[in-house]
């Protein structure tokens, strides 16, 4: 498990317990010492997350362990048929969506994916899509609107990929009719940032009727690196 500088005292803490409770398992020596580093360690995090600095919680957005919108999907909704392609170009594995039931209703739901080891990651491109991603975006939102179902966007990117090649095949072009676009849906789009949500990178899924972010993620113009 990836442990962030912020959480080593407390990673310290849990390895302390976790030792004692399996020293403990066939002698109750250790009962009261454990339950008071229990206390600290609540009171440790209950301090660490609530003294967290802004870079503190980009480093969390980014955490490997951080769920992606793959897990969202596949733990909220029932029934999700994957769509594919943008009917122009190629399919972009950076972004995934398709038609699905969330508690009995149908929508669409699209999520920014990054991936979570060096294969996959590489595979979903580190979620930075291409301009076939945004279009196979607005392919599905417009069939929402075609088919009168709602819209749900997880947006988990570092941003737009930069490569000329994206350049070339009209980034900013694919980014902008987005944006003109998702305004003009005449059906309701829930925007949830679960992560990153960098730039125009996440302003191509990210115009909704409502926008929430999760604990710990951040919305921004640009990455803090940039």
């Amino acid at each position: 498990m990836d442990t962030l500088p912020h959480e080593k005292q407390i990673q310290e803490y849990i390895k302390t317990i976790e030792n004692l409770k399996k020293q403990n398992e066939n002698n109750a020596l250790f009962n009261q010492e454990i339950k008071k580093l229990e206390q600290k360690l609540a009171k440790l995090k209950e301090k660490v997350y609530g003294e967290l600095s802004p870079w503190e919680r980009v480093q969390i957005s980014r955490h490997p362990a951080r769920p992606h919108s793959i897990d969202y999907i596949q733990n909220i909704t029932e029934n999700f048929h994957e769509l594919s392609g943008d009917r122009l170009f190629s399919d972009d594995h950076a972004l995934i969506g398709g038609l699905a039931t969330i508690d009995g209703q149908k929508c669409v739901i699209i999520g920014q994916e990054k991936g979570k080891d060096t294969e996959t990651r590489v595979y979903h491109n580190f979620g930075m899509l291409n301009p076939e991603g945004f279009r196979k975006a607005l392919r599905l939102m417009k069939l929402a609107e075609k088919f009168h179902l709602p819209i749900i966007s997880l947006v988990d990117t570092p941003g737009a990929n930069p490569i000329l090649e994206a350049e070339e095949r009209g980034q900013g072009w694919a980014i902008a009719d987005n944006l003109k676009e998702m305004a003009r849906l005449r059906v309701p789009i829930v925007v949830v940032i679960i992560g990153e949500g960098c730039s125009g990178g996440a302003l191509g899924t990210g115009v909704g009727d409502t926008v929430g972010m999760l604990e710990h993620s951040y919305y921004s113009v640009i990455s803090p690196e940039g």
